[in-house]
C-alpha cells in the first residue's frame, strides 16, 4: 500500500445520490477538477469505493 493517496473530483456530483455528495464533501473535494491527498487507510478506500465513478485516484 502507498503512503497517500491523491484524489481528484473529475465528474460533478450534482446528479449523484445524497449520500454519494456527502462523501465526496467528506473527502475534501469541494470544486470540480481539485485534488486532495488523503492517508492510504481503510477507511478513506472505503469511501473512494462508494464514489469511484466521480474521481480519479494515484497513489503517491
Amino acid at each position: 500500500m502507498a503512503d497517500k493517496l491523491k484524489v481528484t473530483l473529475v465528474k460533478s456530483p450534482i446528479g449523484a445520490v445524497p449520500k454519494q455528495k456527502k462523501t465526496v464533501e467528506a473527502l475534501g473535494l469541494r470544486k470540480l477538477n481539485k485534488t486532495v491527498e488523503l492517508p492510504d487507510n481503510d477507511a478513506v478506500r472505503g469511501m473512494i469505493w462508494h464514489v469511484k465513478h466521480l474521481v480519479k485516484v494515484e497513489e503517491i
